[in-house]
């Protein structure tokens, strides 16, 4: 007993590392160690009144029209005024709302910034009470929510919709109706497997039940604007969340076994899916740690 003990312990450690392995590249740009003014800032049309724009963090959504822009996650701070200026290039419209999908600072890290040209900003209640933890006022959220809430903007409904605790416990997708276009933070992504923020009240059930109310809710011309990556479609998401209840399976069949963290990456439980999203070792970590803490 005292062996799984301190097995689970150092787990629990692997996988603290895992997560912070997560926010890395945040906390080394907000060392100053990115050339910000090399990053590069690029548009693209979804459908409709969408687009996103890319550059250092994860994915900007945009809804642009005669009402103004509202804006889904800011990347960093020393990006906020180059930000502004590429929206510029695509809207001449007021910044009505900011809305953020998480707390994950490649996300968020512009807030302050953006409060300060008078954006307001929307989130979950347990994004607003995550960041007021480490950052000052001005970038909290000043309208939260804890159900669903609707923008009605360029012609546009916009719905926010609180998911399941899955990345983070404060996550939210945006499903714009008219343009048939979700935006949903880093729940949903194409270039690696999921991150389960465990330190920030991510979950595995909760990441597989997400993933299915995303997939549910999209139809098969839906284009699909993930955390990080390419837009993507409902069998895209489909996929994705059949990878992680399979690998979900097979580790909790070795953990029912009481194998050792290092058996069930012996195992190779992700084998087959790491040509398509690479390393699985925070992924790994985080599925058998939380099923091994299972009762």
């Amino acid at each position: 007993m005292q062996i799984r003990s301190n097995l689970r312990i150092a787990v629990s450690l692997g996988c603290a590392v895992a997560a912070i392995a997560v926010i890395t590249s945040e906390v080394t740009a907000q060392r100053g160690n990115v050339d910000w003014a090399a990053v590069g800032l690029s548009t693209h049309h979804v459908a409709g009144t969408v687009h996103y724009l890319e550059g250092q963090g994860g994915n900007i959504g945009l809804s642009i029209g005669d009402d103004g822009v509202v804006m889904i996650d800011d990347q960093f701070a020393p990006l906020s005024d180059r930000i502004r200026e590429t929206i510029n290039g695509i809207s001449n419209g007021n910044l009505r709302f900011l809305i953020n999908t998480h707390v994950h600072g490649d996300h968020t890290g512009g807030n302050a910034n953006f409060a300060a040209m008078g954006v307001p900003i929307l989130a979950q209640d347990r994004v607003r009470l995550r960041l007021a933890a480490n950052q000052p006022a001005a970038a909290l959220p000043v309208l939260t929510y804890s159900e669903d809430v609707t923008i009605h903007l360029n012609g546009e409904t916009a719905h926010i919709i609180p998911m399941p605790p899955a990345h983070t416990d404060g996550d939210s997708i945006i499903h714009f109706v008219g343009s048939d276009v979700i935006h949903t933070g880093d729940m949903f992504r194409t270039v690696a497997f999921p991150v389960i923020d465990r330190n920030n009240g991510g979950t595995l059930p909760g990441t597989i039940e997400a993933l299915g109310l995303l997939a549910g809710m999209s139809g098969p011309e839906t284009k699909i604007v993930p955390g990080h990556g390419v837009v993507s479609t409902r069998a895209d998401v489909t996929e994705f969340r059949d990878m992680v209840m399979a690998v979900a399976g097979r580790v909790e069949e070795l953990v029912s076994q009481g194998r050792s963290y290092e058996e069930v990456e012996a195992a190779d439980p992700t084998g087959e899916f790491e040509e398509k999203w690479g390393d699985p070792t925070r992924f790994l970590t985080a599925v058998y740690e939380e099923l091994s803490d299972s009762p």
